[in-house]
């Protein structure tokens, strides 16, 4: 089976997934991206070559800082207090420990927390911003505007591109490529506009191109990371498409800006 074939067949089978998760149940959605931030923080733990013990208890906060977002106001109050246990255990038990950087786990599962699970867990807040009807219509648009602006680059990157981006951390990027997205993504926005019009046509270009902006940004983020410690992708979950962190780095950043412009627009 070729390359193009597998990746279009695995993908067509992860963009089910997610939409069908998002839009039948809180339940669902709730489900599958509590596993997601489990097994995303997990496998850049192991990336990094950390300890059993820091791996364990750092997907474990991803699940907990996860649900301390959930749709269920009942959980905050039970979650909130055991998560920030989890993260004072991590921070006091170097103190025991004996390693030989402890600055380095600390760094470690800071950053999984604050980088991943933390991102991830803002997609429940957004899911319930106010309005969970709107709200799940909001995340499907994320994910939408994501993979459109990922195909819009990788089109036109492939077909046009020539000015590189920042060829040290992606020598694939190109500006055109970058353009590219843009456009794929408002064009996704206004066809959101014309589907769920609860929303003035303005407010889903400007959440498109946030998307496109921050979820460019996140891809970028995600190929220093691999290129610092010199891996092509993060695993092989979807094949032809790579692991947890391949799969979701666009919505790392991506999540995080549309929680804040939606915090912004009130």
């Amino acid at each position: 089976m070729s390359n193009f074939v597998q990746r279009t067949l695995s993908g067509s089978v992860y963009v089910a997934i997610i939409v069908a998760a998002v839009l039948y149940h809180p339940a669902s959605f709730a489900a599958l991206f509590c596993l997601v931030s489990v097994f995303a923080v997990r496998e850049f733990c192991k990336l990094l070559g950390s300890d059993v013990w820091l791996t364990v208890v750092s997907s474990v906060c991803a699940g907990l800082l996860f649900f301390m977002h959930s749709y269920l106001n009942t959980i905050p109050s039970v979650i909130n207090p055991l998560y920030l246990l989890l993260v004072m255990l991590v921070l006091v038990a170097e103190l025991f420990r004996k390693q030989k950087n402890p600055i380095v786990n600390w760094g470690y599962f800071l950053v999984s927390q604050a980088m991943i699970a933390y991102p991830l867990a803002l997609m429940n807040s957004i899911y319930y911003h106010e309005d969970w009807m709107l709200g799940k219509y909001v995340v499907l648009a994320l994910f939408v505007c994501v993979w459109s602006n990922d195909t819009g680059a990788y089109l036109t990157g492939s077909l046009i591109g020539k000015h590189k981006m920042i060829p040290r951390v992606s020598p694939g990027k190109t500006w055109e490529g970058l353009v590219g997205g843009f456009v794929f993504s408002l064009v996704a926005g206004y066809i959101f506009s014309l589907c769920i019009p609860a929303l003035p046509l303005w407010e889903w270009l400007l959440i498109a191109f946030v998307v496109s902006v921050a979820g460019t940004l996140g891809d970028l983020m995600e190929s220093l990371f691999k290129r610092t410690i010199g891996i092509k992708d993060s695993g092989n979950v979807v094949p032809g498409r790579g692991g947890w962190l391949d799969c979701f780095d666009s919505t790392l950043l991506a999540s995080p800006a549309v929680y804040l412009l939606l915090s912004v627009l009130g």
